[in-house]
């Protein structure tokens, strides 16, 4: 990963204390506790970082649930595609999909224990009210302004001014670019083996069932039908390419590829086809939907979630969904689509009918929000979007290695509608003290017995990833980048130190070192 180093670094603006607002899961008016932070902006992997601490973004703004507190509990989950295999239930989704776009066939009723809901819908209400909320406590554009002033101001004075302290502080070069958004201012990776007859046997291979001739034909006509690719444009209904070595068994369980990929008629009613655009910074491909894209939202908003007409504008579109603080990035043994943030479009004969938002980071695809046409909602889009979102990380690994998990956001034990994100074995829930994962069918006995739980069964275990040496907090202050420990010899007010202090202790020690925590 000796590659991110290169990159300019993140830039957050904490905001001290606890955010208390309504809950979207439970409805207790200021039940729900986060701490949240702003991101100017954000490499892709300090926020693999930070979601591997529970943090989960919202737009450009950053949360992190105070998990002790808050009245219902959001602990980070995962699937592990590459041992996925797709339950009775999601095959029936994956069929029912088939069947419509073969010969227009509507199924009557929903798949059981499957909500038609998005599947990633939990991005609370409450996160509408933050993000209003901070365009009214803070100014970026003044901020912006006077850090332009003070680059200007240093540029002019060049390089000849320097105090005792020169050797600890660092000119910043791309602070400045980050910062003019006009938006509101102010990993430990620790794998737990499931015991004997406890999830899945992460040592053996997933099963797949063999055919590879009839996928290649599939591939073969696609690419000649396409032969662009998939980095920003088709991924077509036979997306995904064959991911492991053929087996000669014939009595393997069908693979989520082969579902996918099961062929269609010459004659099938319907075409469906999925596209990947790159949303921040927005593409040619980004900027020549949106509209389309804004309107299926809008729907989406009325007719699932109730809003109001004047509710779901574009400019909450933008800053919800549209907006992110993380930095496109390439590696040479990256995804050819790249790091960042994404739309992936499902088009039905020429028109969107859903988009999943979508974070591409060092180790995950991240899910962040689904919308879709309401008028399709017989398709179960948000299970299908999901399984969709778990072959596309299985096809994304053949590129990108570490590029192996599925992060489906909160898992709310408490909330009978969010429980369904346990469905996708193998998953894993993040313990909320010492940060590592932990099969989730190890967690569920505890969480059955209470709200909050810390999964790590060894007493003696801590957060390795802690901050333990605050002093190396990178600070930008004033036009210079500087070390904690200098910019604290200057400051007299004793509640800074606290909210310091509290920020560290979020981000942890490596991401405290790296990120750029702006004080004025």
């Amino acid at each position: 990963m000796a590659a991110w180093a290169t990159l300019s670094p993140s830039i957050v603006e904490y905001f001290e204390g606890e955010d208390f607002y309504r809950c979207g899961y439970c409805k207790n008016e200021s039940g729900s506790r986060s701490n949240g932070m702003w991101a100017h902006s954000m490499t892709v992997r300090d926020y693999q970082d930070l979601i591997d601490r529970g943090w989960r973004r919202s737009g450009k703004y950053v949360y992190k649930p105070v998990m002790n507190q808050t009245c219902c509990p959001q602990y980070t989950i995962r699937c592990r595609p590459l041992h996925f295999q797709p339950s009775k239930s999601h095959k029936k989704v994956l069929k029912k999909m088939l069947k419509f776009l073969a010969k227009g066939e509507i199924s009557k009723g929903n798949c059981e224990d499957e909500p038609m809901d998005s599947t990633m819908d939990d991005a609370v209400a409450g996160d509408f009210a933050l993000i209003n909320k901070l365009d009214i406590r803070c100014d970026l554009k003044t901020l912006s302004d006077d850090l332009k002033e003070s680059f200007e101001s240093e540029d002019m004075k060049g390089k000849n001014s320097k105090k005792d302290e020169s050797s600890e502080l660092i000119q910043s070069q791309d602070v400045e670019q980050k910062l003019g958004s006009g938006e509101p201012s102010h990993l430990v990776k620790v794998h737990t083996v499931p015991k004997p007859g406890k999830g899945a046997d992460l040592s053996k291979p997933p099963c797949r069932k063999a055919k590879e001739i009839r996928k290649e034909r599939k591939r073969l006509k696609l690419m000649q039908q396409n032969p662009a690719g998939e980095l920003e444009g088709f991924q077509a209904q036979s997306q995904p390419p064959s991911l492991f070595p053929p087996k000669a068994k014939s009595n393997q369980p069908k693979s989520l590829e082969d579902l996918i990929l099961e062929s269609l008629p010459e004659d099938a009613s319907h075409k469906l086809e999925v596209r990947l655009v790159r949303s921040s910074p927005p593409s040619s491909q980004f900027k020549a939907t949106f509209q389309d894209s804004y309107q299926v939202y809008k729907r989406y908003q009325m007719v699932i979630h109730k809003d109001p007409p004047d509710k779901p504008t574009v400019s909450q579109f933008t800053r919800f969904l549209c907006s992110s603080p993380l930095e496109a990035e390439n590696s040479h043994n990256g995804p050819d689509c790249g790091y960042g943030s994404f739309h992936q479009q499902y088009w039905l004969d020429g028109k969107i009918i859903a988009v999943g938002v979508i974070d591409i980071l060092p180790y995950c695809v991240s899910s962040v929000y689904l919308y879709y046409d309401p008028d399709y909602s017989f398709l179960s889009l948000g299970v299908y979007s999901a399984l969709r979102e778990i072959a596309f990380t299985r096809q994304l690994h053949e590129k990108a290695s570490q590029l192996s998990y599925y992060y489906m956001g909160f898992y709310i034990h408490s909330c009978p509608k969010m429980k369904y994100k346990g469905q996708y074995r193998p998953s894993d829930l993040l313990c909320p003290e010492t940060y590592v994962w932990v099969p989730i069918e190890q967690c569920l006995p505890s969480l059955e017995n209470s709200k909050y739980c810390r999964f790590n069964q060894d007493p003696e275990a801590v957060d390795e990833g802690r901050c333990k040496e605050p002093d190396r907090l990178q600070v930008f202050h004033k036009k210079a980048i500087m070390p904690y420990g200098v910019y604290k010899k200057h400051q007299k007010d004793p509640s800074e130190e606290a909210s310091v202090l509290q920020y560290a202790s979020l981000v942890g020690q490596a991401c405290s070192e790296r990120m750029l925590l702006f004080r004025n």
